[in-house]
């Protein structure tokens, strides 16, 4: 999972269960809008005759057997740009070919993803300063900051530039609101919080309330301090509403870096981009005069104007710049009677290579994040295979690249597509799933964005399982993985999994390995493969993706997006 994506592998689950179903009939003669009906006080009655396993060829011994290869200190935590992504690769290239699987439409069962790797050696401080006594103080690198750049050039530097609290850092005319109104912050440095401003109170009107939108993420911060001419943009991590500790950002934004290639090299961006602790903030704060929790409520408020700190910040950063191209893995199923149309399953491939020694191991093998996903892919393409009658539609299983660095292989698929995207009907996406036996709950992230709803409903109906909503909205997982980049495009996309409720254990069990996996493994040298790991809810979930797909894949109408949506009207615009 992408930084802080998806790190949220089991949401706890939390009062009001969602149900309600359409049939198939209904779905295969409408595009209408399927709303959900009124939920119920509990959940289907435990039956262990559902956990049956249908011969489709989806096994937990399958799914088990590509996550110990994928995730085997031989693939050396799978980094694009080195021997772990070219065996990665090469070994999902093979499993296609393996199941007859055709490659795209380049004659490879690979697509080259232009990208830019940037390895930075930024100073060991960052120096604060301003013209008062005690306002001088040393910030250290890693322990209070991380800094990065997305520049393709050798250094990069802030030289006193001019520090500004800018609130959230966001300009959203839909919500009458703007952090930047009447600053200039060019050649100066911005301090940002985490999140966007509905994450802090209690109002569901203001922006989504506890929700993340899209202005809470961190990528569209950096973006949104470049458009205004920023030197340089830190954002506050603060753990509750980040959702992830500090060691995170220290394990993601350090060493080498991956980026799309741009033909202007990264020079519209800000010189220098990071995070900065939310004690360190404090101690800034203090030494400009100010109160943090003073201005965290001032934030939090419309009418909130940027506050000039009156101190100054000097750092650089030394780059090693590749320029080279990393590759998504795609494999075509054709379909029998509408083959130019296409379902498209998700899962990338990558993790973070080695790094830091963690209790003597630097393997960052990601078993959970995400060669889950691709096994799950994989075992769902042999399915496909062993269908008695071929899929209706095409089916392209697409393995991609770069998510940990911020969903770019998928980005660049959506934007320069193998099939049209007028033709691509849904993505069904696979990110870090669970190794916690066979789950009660559908976990959908974006639940009340598309049709596509009705659809996992029905599938987990058939399994004896009820479908949750997203139970941590203000997490922004939405935002966080694969499937958003063809949300971003106009394509419906389906992010669900079994997320919240033990079949046998119940809910607190799944909280506590929720907490100890964001804890212990979650981007850390132990997210390994454990053979003791009871891998049905993985099968659980590859079949009700299996399930959804192959439905969408024999029917002739396209699911829509409902009303409300961000996305309705991008779809509405492109299928014109």
């Amino acid at each position: 999972m992408h930084l802080f994506p998806s790190s949220f592998l089991l949401p706890v689950l939390a009062a009001g269960l969602l149900a309600g179903c359409q049939s198939q009939s209904d779905k295969q003669t409408t595009t209408t809008t399927k709303t959900p009906v009124a939920a119920p006080t509990e959940a289907p009655a435990r039956d262990t005759a559902m956990l049956a396993s249908p011969k489709d060829g989806i096994t937990p011994e399958l799914i088990g057997q590509h996550i110990k290869a994928l995730a085997s200190d031989e693939f050396q935590g799978r980094r694009p740009f080195t021997k772990g992504e070219e065996l990665a690769t090469n070994y999902l290239a093979t499993e296609f070919r393996k199941l007859g699987l055709k490659p795209g439409p380049n004659g490879t069962y690979f697509q080259g993803v232009p990208l830019v790797e940037i390895i930075g050696s930024p100073d060991a401080t960052m120096a604060i300063t301003g013209p008062g006594q005690g306002q001088n103080l040393t910030l250290k690198y890693k322990a209070d900051y991380m800094a990065f750049t997305e520049r393709e050039q050798e250094r990069v530097a802030l030289k006193n530039s001019p520090l500004v609290f800018a609130g959230y850092g966001v300009v959203a005319p839909e919500y009458g609101w703007d952090d930047y109104a009447g600053l200039d912050v060019k050649g100066k440095t911005v301090v940002v919080l985490v999140n966007d401003p509905g994450n802090a109170g209690t109002d569901t009107t203001f922006f989504k309330g506890k929700a993340m939108t899209y202005y809470g993420r961190w990528d569209y911060k950096y973006e949104e301090a470049a458009r205004h001419g920023a030197a340089g943009v830190l954002i506050v991590h603060d753990t509750k509403p980040a959702a992830y500790p500090w060691s995170v950002v220290q394990s993601s934004w350090s060493g080498a870096k991956l980026y799309g290639q741009t033909p202007d090299k990264g020079a519209r961006k800000c010189a220098v981009e990071g995070w900065i602790t939310l004690d360190a903030t404090k101690r800034l704060l203090t030494a400009a005069g100010q109160s943090y929790d003073a201005l965290y409520a001032a934030a939090n408020k419309p009418g909130f104007k940027p506050s000039p700190l009156g101190l100054s910040v000097s750092t650089a950063i030394e780059n090693k710049i590749k320029r080279t191209a990393s590759r998504n893995v795609a494999a075509v199923l054709p379909g029998s009677k509408r083959a130019d149309e296409y379902i498209v399953y998700t899962a990338h491939w990558d993790h973070l290579g080695t790094g830091t020694v963690i209790e003597g191991d630097s393997i960052y093998n990601g078993a959970i994040d995400n060669a889950s996903g691709c096994a799950a892919l994989l075992a769902i393409a042999k399915a496909f295979t062993q269908l008695p009658e071929p899929a209706g539609r095409s089916i392209l299983f697409l393995a991609v690249t770069g998510e940990e660095q911020g969903l770019l292989g998928s980005k660049y698929y959506a934007e320069h597509p193998l099939f049209p995207l007028t033709k691509t009907v849904a993505n069904l996406n696979m990110d870090a799933l669970g190794a916690n036996g066979p789950m009660r709950d559908v976990t959908v992230i974006g639940y009340g964005q598309s049709e596509l709803d009705a659809y996992a409903r029905d599938a987990a109906g058939e399994q004896g399982r009820y479908v949750l909503p997203d139970q941590h909205p203000e997490k922004g997982s939405f935002y966080r993985s694969d499937h958003f980049s063809f949300a971003k495009v106009g394509v419906p996309a389906l992010y669900a999994s079994g997320r919240a409720e033990s079949w046998t254990r119940g809910k607190e069990y799944i909280e506590q390995r929720r907490q100890a996996y964001e804890a212990k493994s979650y981007h850390q040298p132990s997210d390994e493969f454990d053979s003791r790991w009871d891998l049905r809810g993985m099968e659980q979930d590859a079949r009700l993706l299996f399930w959804v797909g192959k439905l969408l894949a024999n029917e002739t109408t396209f699911p829509q997006w409902k009303p409300g949506s961000e996305f309705k009207a991008i779809r509405e615009k492109s299928m014109k």
